[in-house]
């Protein structure tokens, strides 16, 4: 029971500060695992530096979130979170995202996310090589 009140708090300290894209931060372990935002991409990206920098690139475009459910087992959760989009070709849009979260030693480790991908993909120019 006291690593699931831990989590629940980690993720509500992460979640609160996620909705003002300020103050998350000091929930994420320095060696986070991060899977998303391409599913045929596997291997976590490492690292809460790296973490941050996904983060600064997904803030331009949800204008704002919140969380729908929340289910938590020991170190591990699972969270529905609804965000409401504006893309750069200005597509307004809201989605749920399912977010896997675990948490080790007092901070959250590891997150792997699922969302539609397809309209990321069809509203975010891509960069020119």
């Amino acid at each position: 029971m006291e690593n699931e009140t831990s989590i629940r708090k980690l993720l509500e300290t992460y979640y609160s500060g996620f909705a003002q894209k300020q103050g998350w931060e000091e929930t994420i372990a320095d060696d986070f695992r991060y899977t998303g935002g391409d599913m045929t991409k596997t291997t976590p990206i490492v690292g809460k530096a790296a973490y941050v920098e996904v983060i600064k690139r997904f803030s331009r475009v949800f204008q704002s979130m919140r969380v729908l459910n929340m289910i938590v087992d020991g170190d591990k959760a699972c969270v529905i979170g609804n965000y409401d989009y504006l893309f750069p070709n200005g597509a307004v849009m809201n989605g749920n995202v399912a977010e896997i979260w675990t948490a080790k030693n007092g901070k959250l480790d590891s997150l792997t996310i699922y969302f539609d991908t397809l309209t990321f993909d069809k509203n975010i120019p891509k960069p020119v090589a």
